[in-house]
């Protein structure tokens, strides 16, 4: 009876050990270990201080795509596979430039001009938006003008910015000889980034200026004064070779189903691009980690991406997906969850067309079971120039997560000061474990949220988000 009793409970042990687990306990799992051994932070901190900066085509990008894919294989991944792209890349040079009279200090754009020297006269265009070419008209022909990046106190409710790039390509196309672009970001922060809406080289040369020298200029021009600037440069513009990094775990169930989720590994070259983007990058690499060590089964095939060449035109991104529209696996691609500057997330971003409004409010209900950190909140909607661009346009379904960071972080986007110092250990952290969570939940549903898109879908989800008019001086409006 001894020996009965035993067998039965050892069956029954057996038989409990293989009930599936609900998701709350599988969330509950990654917690524990996310907490506990997250490597998001210690990752960055090491690539950050051996590698540096991670421009694309540079010694310092192959360093950092060699680095994430022997972190792949250490996690436990067999399928890790470079997929090589080859293309035109940007890099600086020398940069001198005079305005009324004094040196000032600036950065070059990326796809500036490989050589440039420019005189001409200052004229102030404010937002650099087509309206403020149409009040001033012909202003612009033969001038350098002068650009906020953002958008001017006092200007017109409703007012929408557009990128640096969209606002060259404007000032461009109204005759001007030289953009200079002043930033928001106090303290004489300078910002780079490219300034091209094609990843080509642009005609002009394009530089920022710092905040308090921009507004210092447009004080001046207001009073009346004429002001010339001069700028010269020099810059280099080679074909290259670089490497998207892509670790693939096979579903279970439904392996040609597959959701990418990525982050741009590659950085302008000023600073380390700790927060742009390594906070997204290495918090995507720790969500792999831990799908292998809490040995996640996904019904859906993952494909875990290290994309490079972001920074200057999402070329590692729309590689990839130029790839999949040729071989037709551009339909198995379900979903792409990008996460580039984002952290310590408190919800989530999911655009396409919903069939169920529900799901990532279900997830985030799980989430504040265990930590009320993350907020649930929920939108539905999509900008441009991140790499989740190039697959909506195709019409896949989108995700990334609202971040709660400190605000003070982002002034030093593409600057000199993007350093690891900025970044907050439990946030990226928090990166890591909640996105696990949001990640293995998409890649069991039992259905999908939303559907891909069609062609006519997919337009008006553009028209809905306000991205017609940018996409129409990018020149990748493919509708009529």
């Amino acid at each position: 009876m001894k020996n009965l009793s035993a067998l039965c409970l050892g069956l029954l042990c057996v038989c409990l050990s293989c009930k599936d687990e609900s998701r709350p306990e599988v969330f509950s799992r990654i917690n524990t270990e996310v907490t506990q051994n997250s490597k998001a932070y210690s990752t960055l901190k090491e690539a950050t201080s051996t590698i540096g900066h991670r421009l694309t085509g540079s010694t310092n990008g192959s360093k950092a795509e060699e680095y994430t894919y022997n972190k792949f294989k250490e996690y436990g991944f067999d399928d890790v596979k470079f997929q090589e792209f080859e293309t035109k890349a940007w890099a600086r040079g020398t940069i001198n430039v005079t305005i009324d009279g004094d040196s000032v200090k600036a950065v070059t754009l990326g796809h500036a001009p490989v050589s440039a020297d420019v005189t001409g006269e200052l004229v102030d265009m404010g937002n650099g938006l087509e309206a403020d070419y149409k009040a001033k008209p012909g202003a612009a022909k033969d001038k350098i003008v002068l650009v906020y990046i953002g958008v001017l106190e006092g200007s017109a409710e409703g007012t929408k910015n557009l990128h640096r790039s969209e606002k060259t390509a404007i000032a461009i196309n109204n005759g001007a000889k030289g953009v200079i672009i002043f930033n928001q970001v106090d303290k004489g922060v300078l910002l780079t980034g490219t300034a091209s809406v094609t990843g080509e080289l642009i005609p002009i040369p394009a530089i920022c200026i710092a905040k308090e020298k921009g507004f210092e200029l447009k004080e001046k021009l207001k009073a009346g004064k004429k002001i010339q600037a001069h700028i010269a440069m020099t810059n280099h513009s080679d074909v290259i070779k670089a490497r998207n990094v892509v670790a693939t775990l096979k579903g279970s169930e439904l392996p040609d189903e597959k959701i990418i989720i990525g982050g741009h590994l590659d950085s302008w070259d000023l600073a380390t691009g700790a927060i742009d983007n390594g906070i997204g990058s290495f918090a995507v690499l720790d969500i792999a980690r831990a799908f292998q060590a809490n040995k996640l089964k996904p019904k859906r095939t993952i494909q875990f991406v290290m994309f490079m060449g972001e920074e200057q035109g999402l070329l590692g991104s729309t590689h990839m997906v130029e790839e999949a529209v040729k071989d037709g696996s551009i339909e198995n691609i379900k979903y792409m969850f990008n996460i580039d500057m984002g952290g310590n997330p408190i919800g989530v971003n999911a655009g396409g067309k919903l069939n169920d409004t529900t799901f990532f409010k279900s997830i985030g209900t799980d989430i504040m079971a265990i930590d009320t950190i993350y907020k649930n909140k929920f939108s539905n909607r999509s900008g441009l120039h991140s790499d989740h661009q190039p697959f909506m346009l195709e019409g896949v379904p989108i995700l990334s997560v609202t971040s709660n960071l400190d605000r003070s972080i982002y002034g030093c986007y593409h600057s000199d000061c993007d350093d690891f110092n900025l970044v907050n250990e439990a946030h990226i952290r928090n990166t890591a474990r909640f996105g696990t969570m949001i990640l293995f939940a998409l890649a069991n549903a039992d259905k999908l949220p939303a559907d891909k898109m069609d062609s006519e879908t997919t337009k008006q989800f553009m028209i809905e988000n306000g991205l017609e008019e940018p996409l129409r001086i990018a020149g990748e409006w493919k509708w009529k």
